[in-house]
């Protein structure tokens, strides 16, 4: 049976791109040792190609834990949640609801990179509605509420707590309203 968090490959494609693109506004906050670098920034273009339909799902979804494992090289902890965003955003292909993980993550590296300026999150969530296209936000409201449900990244675990569950308790909200 599939997973409310799966949706179609269209609504997924759509969503890699708007998830790429929140993570990339965080991606110079990741540093690390060249090996770990290239496979961020790799993972990052592949989900950008996703989004363009120049990769299938199934070959991304077997490379989608690269990303992750790279995150642990990062020097910094705004750098290991920019990676955390750029893994988010290379599992899309696998589940859509990974997005919301992706734009999560990001508002937290620019959280930890300006602990002394607390409207840095507000700007960020701001600036993801904002550029989220009108066929994604469409994708993004079939997405079931961060926490309900039995499993998935919506489901209730990391995503659902903290500063990345009231992230993405925002962001749906938002996206809901508009």
């Amino acid at each position: 049976m599939a997973s409310d968090q799966t949706l179609s490959d269209v609504e997924r494609r759509l969503l890699a791109g708007w998830a790429a693109d929140c993570a990339s506004r965080v991606l110079p906050l990741f540093e690390a040792d060249p090996p770990a670098d290239e496979q961020i920034r790799d993972a990052l273009a592949r989900a950008r190609a996703y989004g363009d339909g120049e990769s299938t799902a199934a070959e991304e979804i077997r490379k989608r834990m690269i990303a992750v494992k790279a995150a642990g090289a990062a020097t910094t902890t705004a750098g290991a949640a920019a990676a955390r965003s750029v893994g988010q955003a290379a599992a899309v292909a696998h589940m859509g609801a990974h997005a919301f993980g992706a734009a999560a993550y990001a508002v937290k590296a620019v959280s930890l990179a300006n602990p002394q300026r607390p409207e840095a999150i507000e700007e960020e969530v701001s600036w993801q509605v904002a550029h989220a296209r009108d066929d994604a936000r469409a994708a993004l409201r079939l997405l079931p509420p961060v926490g309900e449900g039995s499993g998935g990244p919506l489901g209730p675990g990391l995503l659902s707590r903290g500063l990345l569950g009231a992230v993405i308790r925002d962001l749906q909200t938002r996206i809901r309203v508009d």
